[in-house]
């Protein structure tokens, strides 16, 4: 799989890489076995990024992330984990002590020695803006607790500020065909100052696969029922934000759309990643096929100009109005 240098890490990663927030458990139960079987099927196919976080299944989604180490030691696997997200979210709650504190937990988790990449994990909008923060973070890679540091954000403001902070490595930050406004700026101004670009919620919870219908219910611990106005966490998690019968809609214009011999979540996965200044894209999945399937979106042709327009089309017509000034 074609490999990018992930910004001021210097390493290089799969341009599909594997989210696991649904490994924790958080979309509904997914088994030991299960998770361990997706993350084998991902590197077998070429994945060599982890994407993780410290409340994903509290610990559950690093500590098998951890045993899979373990057991594939030689697989060259980078991890990228994130935290914050553990306490009430005020800004003071940011600090050496609490960030020593997280490192050190994802490390016994992972069972490393050396956290690969630690990204605040969308904090509070004010602490992008706080030197100490991020004299913190400077404080843990002089340490070795970890390698390198990025954030993932909520918004495109976030990203820019972040962006111009010297230490960041990394930005993460929802992208996809019903969310199209970090390509205005942010990912210009990442490319210009060599920080990598993570793009998550790739299929907009699923969405963009063009499986659901207005119908289709999901199971109450999974946060598509729970989440769908921003009731636990921010609502862009949850269908990038999109009202679901609308998106259930645009969705079915969207597989209209999927390239030959292509799925439609395939197409949307394709599309990511030939967005100028993103490095890779980091979709779940619940199981191998669902996996192995992510990766092979990888070795799809460029989408076609017409094809790129169509989709531009689609979110100016369907989805602008409705989301984009609230990012």
């Amino acid at each position: 799989m074609e490999q990018r240098v992930l910004g001021r890490t210097g390493r290089p990663v799969s341009v599909v890489g594997l989210g696991t927030w649904q490994l924790g458990a958080d979309w509904g139960d997914v088994r030991e076995q299960d998770a361990l079987a997706v993350l084998d099927a991902a590197v077998e196919t070429g994945v060599t990024l982890f994407d993780t976080a410290d409340v994903y299944g509290d610990g559950r989604s690093e500590q098998l992330i951890g045993r899979h180490l373990k057991e594939r030691p030689d697989s060259g696997v980078f991890v990228a984990t994130k935290f914050g997200r553990r306490v009430e979210q005020r800004p003071e709650h940011y600090s050496l002590a609490n960030f020593r504190a997280w490192a050190d937990r994802s490390r016994t988790n992972l069972g490393v020695d050396r956290l690969d990449l630690v990204q605040l994990h969308c904090p509070p909008t004010p602490v992008y803006s706080t030197d100490e923060v991020f004299d913190a973070l400077d404080t843990l890679v002089a340490e070795e607790r970890i390698a390198a540091y990025g954030v993932s954000v909520e918004t495109c403001a976030e990203a820019l500020t972040a962006i111009a902070r010297p230490g960041v490595a990394s930005v993460q930050i929802i992208l996809n065909a019903f969310r199209l406004k970090p390509l205005e700026q942010v990912l210009p101004a990442a490319a210009e100052a060599g920080v990598g670009i993570l793009a998550r919620v790739p299929l907009a919870s699923g969405l963009l696969s063009g499986r659901y219908t207005r119908d289709t219910v999901f199971a109450a611990d999974d946060h598509r029922t729970y989440n769908r106005r921003g009731e636990s966490f921010d609502q862009g998690e949850t269908f990038s934000g999109v009202d679901f019968a609308t998106g259930v809609e645009a969705a079915a214009e969207f597989s209209a759309l999927a390239a030959e011999g292509a799925t439609p979540a395939q197409t949307a996965l394709r599309w990511i990643v030939q967005q100028p200044g993103v490095t890779t894209v980091i979709p779940g999945a619940r199981n191998p096929e669902q996996a192995r399937a992510n990766a092979a979106a990888a070795a799809l042709p460029p989408l076609s100009e017409a094809t790129l327009a169509a989709v531009r089309e689609l979110y100016d017509r369907r989805i602008r109005p409705q989301v984009h000034d609230r990012w």
